[in-house]
């Protein structure tokens, strides 16, 4: 099924959420413990409802996992 139209978000927006580096991120990906996808310069994405659903596995409450005024995670 085609998922084209989720919203992916970067290694930092990501890292922010966790309240992490956003290198912790991507040793996460390369971990296996979270998928990614490639762009093609080779930057790494992330499915939003991948996160959230990770963020809830850790104890994150979904209301904790909110946007600011400029779309990024606050």
């Amino acid at each position: 099924m085609e998922r084209s139209s989720e919203r992916l978000l970067t290694p930092g927006e990501v890292a922010t959420l966790f309240r992490v580096d956003p290198k912790t991120v991507t040793r996460w990906a390369a971990a296996g413990r979270i998928s990614s996808i490639r762009t093609p310069g080779g930057h790494r994405r992330f499915r939003e409802s991948e996160v959230h659903a990770l963020l809830r596995g850790e104890g994150y409450r979904p209301q904790e996992v909110t946007q600011g005024p400029n779309g990024l995670a606050s």
